[in-house]
């Protein structure tokens, strides 16, 4: 529910003062607030494409969730900036639509993480987690209803928001209203895992949009098959395909101030002199597949054991959603693994993993620049900007091996090392290969990864949807 320190909403039409013309609704907003002991509250500036692209707006309003106990009192408060609108809902109904529906249900069905001969299992208590569900999409769309002038462009992101678009045409019928999915689009014979009636509701809740967006051609064939198997097709709702690049400017740029050069300086210690670099950078999320990965380097120097004290695997996993018993456990295997690699294969002089688990923005970009080859190997992911930066970033240009379940794979699989993420021996192989490429083979695929990585920057990237959704 919506704090009583939030604007009363309308039954239905524009309030009074609405001026807003571009609104953007996603969970998480472009600052958050932390509650110091003293009661101070300091924000911080997020970062992604999202926030790069919606720089290219100035007359914007951006609607979010306060996600913890220093964005709530923010609220409370009437702390905030311009142009954001952040909403104080009920903290066990974002909990429940959050981490009970969004991440634990949604997710695995578009990056299909299932282990299906025991879960999912929608019981009683899904259905509850699902009422909380709409309730928090409900909150955004009398909110965005509310904010938004006549006409107005409304942009909303991603699977917590995707009732959003038909609650929202019911409440303003003169909006623009477009949705984009950042996630893969399950094939249709996977999302009807899903009860049926949940399946159809979230279809339709798309379908409200005027226009409905994904980052790859694969994910918005498999939208229109959910649709058509189920509801018979997509109806007035256009389907467009926006694939966000990296911002080569901002990286350039930041890859080569001082924190970055000492990390560079850090990790190059950690390394050892003449060594080559693996890199992989990701959070610890299911899909990411960082476990596989590790055994793929371990395959690595076992089938050819001159690579033992030649390489590390730079491994950068970012604890992700520790809130969920599932990823706890995902980050405590990937640290045990790490560990059992050293043990095994380590020597005095040589640590065959550098493992960090703490997120270091500076540590991934010089990381970046240390890299000879990326391993970029998700089970399944929309896009993965990483396989993007890493080759726009390396100092001296670096072999990408990619998974063909990555959203990236469309833009960069020709100039990539491709690899099934199920693979460990076909991974490793591929890391062989990459490890051994010509430095002009690989300089030429670095360069032609980098181009393709940077043809639809950030700002770009949502002005074309933007352009898109007004020109209907």
């Amino acid at each position: 529910m919506v704090s009583e320190h939030a604007e009363p909403e309308p039954e239905s039409g524009p309030a009074a003062d609405s001026t807003a013309q571009v609104l953007v609704a996603s969970n998480r907003g472009p600052v958050s607030y932390t509650l110091d002991e003293d009661g101070t509250l300091d924000a911080k500036r997020g970062g992604g494409g999202l926030v790069s692209g919606l720089s290219a707006v100035d007359d914007k309003l951006w609607v979010c969730a306060a996600l913890g106990d220093g964005d709530r009192e923010a609220v409370r408060r009437g702390v905030g900036e311009a142009g954001v609108r952040m909403l104080d809902i009920d903290a066990g109904v974002h909990a429940d639509a959050y981490n009970g529906i969004a991440n634990s249900v949604l997710w695995f069905v578009h990056h299909l993480l299932y282990q299906t001969p025991v879960e999912p299992v929608f019981d009683a208590e899904f259905r509850r987690q699902w009422a909380s569900y709409e309730t928090y999409n409900r909150a955004f769309a009398e909110a965005l209803a509310e904010e938004a002038g006549p006409g107005a462009s409304v942009l909303v992101q991603d699977y917590h928001l995707a009732l959003v678009p038909g609650m929202l045409r019911e409440l303003r019928p003169d909006l623009r209203i477009g949705h984009f999915s950042h996630t893969p689009w399950a094939p249709v014979d996977y999302f009807r895992l899903l009860p049926d009636d949940i399946a159809e509701q979230l279809l339709r809740g798309i379908l409200g949009a005027d226009r409905a967006a994904f980052l790859t051609r694969r994910w918005a064939d498999a939208f229109i098959g959910c649709c058509t198997e189920i509801l018979g097709g997509t109806g007035r709702t256009r389907i467009g395909v926006h694939g966000l690049g990296a911002d080569a400017d901002f990286l350039r740029r930041r890859s080569h101030e001082a924190d970055v050069d000492e990390r560079m300086a850090a990790l190059r210690e950690q390394v050892g002199e003449g060594r080559k670099t693996i890199v992989r950078v990701d959070r610890t999320e299911l899909s990411k597949n960082i476990v596989r990965g590790l055994h793929a380097y371990r395959a690595l120097l076992d089938a050819r054991p001159e690579w033992r004290e030649r390489v590390v695997h730079i491994a950068f996993a970012y604890p992700s959603r520790q809130d969920l018993a599932v990823y706890r456990d995902y980050t405590a295997a990937v640290q045990a693994l790490a560990t059992e690699i050293n043990g095994a294969y380590g020597t005095e002089s040589w640590t065959p993993v550098v493992l960090h688990v703490k997120d270091d923005f500076a540590r991934s970009l010089a990381a970046y620049r240390l890299a000879d080859v990326a391993l970029v190997n998700p089970i399944r992911d929309g896009m993965n900007l990483v396989a993007k930066e890493v080759p726009v970033v390396s100092d001296h240009g670096c072999a990408l091996v990619l998974s063909r379940e990555a959203g990236a794979y469309e833009e960069l699989g020709e100039d990539a090392i491709v690899v099934n993420p199920y693979d460990v021996v076909g991974t490793a192989e591929a890391l062989h290969e990459a490890l051994t490429m010509s430095g002009d083979d690989r300089s030429g695929r670095t360069k032609r990864l980098a181009e393709a990585a940077t043809a639809l920057p950030p700002q770009q990237w949502f002005l074309d949807q933007l352009e898109a959704l007004r020109q209907g």
